[in-house]
């Protein structure tokens, strides 16, 4: 097959990863809206650990944020690492995320302090890192490998958030959206069928 042959066929799975994130993003902004109209209100949704109703959080967590200036901090990294993840194959890109959601979720409802709530998508873009950064460890292939150590110089800084320290970010999601982006990244990856060579970068 040809390079123009697999240009085409791989264009319309990027455009659809494109149109997925940029959908999830505009769902984001919509939402905070909303948010910003009721008050914050909708920021009671966020995980609550080890409260029988915060739990509910462990769901929606990610889809709310403290104010404009936090889902701006995120909108960047949100549309990046979520587009390269879905970009590979939409469905194990799906699958990825949601194993980082519930993850990064579970987890902060049982260890986080009680009486504190915990939201944004930070925990998927802590996962989404983290897998792209191990995912060609465990593949051995060329163009994953050089994408994670590229994403490693770019956002590595950021993983120092794993870590406690800064008042008023919940390391704990971010930490655990980190653990579920490894579990992902060594469970796909015996379910990956395509060959151990070549430059398949997505």
């Amino acid at each position: 097959m040809s390079l123009t042959d697999r240009v085409r066929r791989g264009a319309p799975r990027w455009r659809t990863a494109a149109t997925v994130v940029l959908t999830f993003v505009a769902a984001l902004w919509l939402i905070e809206g909303l948010d910003t109209l009721v008050g914050g209100r909708l920021d009671n949704g966020g995980v609550r650990p080890r409260d029988d109703e915060g739990a509910i959080g462990i769901l929606l967590a990610p889809l709310l944020h403290v104010g404009w200036g936090h889902l701006i901090a995120n909108t960047v990294p949100v549309l990046v690492l979520g587009f390269l993840v879905l970009a590979a194959d939409l469905a194990r890109g799906i699958a990825v995320t949601l194993v980082i959601w519930l993850v990064g979720g579970a987890g902060t409802w049982l260890i986080a302090p009680a009486y504190t709530i915990h939201l944004g998508a930070s925990t998927l873009i802590f996962g989404w890192l983290v897998y792209l950064i191990l995912r060609g460890v465990f593949s051995l292939r060329i163009g994953e490998i050089l994408l994670g150590l590229v994403l490693l110089v770019a956002y590595g800084g950021v993983l120092w958030g794993v870590l406690p320290g800064q008042t008023g970010v919940s390391w704990q999601s971010h930490l655990f959206g980190a653990i579920g982006g490894a579990l992902a990244a060594w469970w796909f990856r015996q379910r990956d069928s395509r060959p151990r060579s070549g430059w398949n970068t997505f």
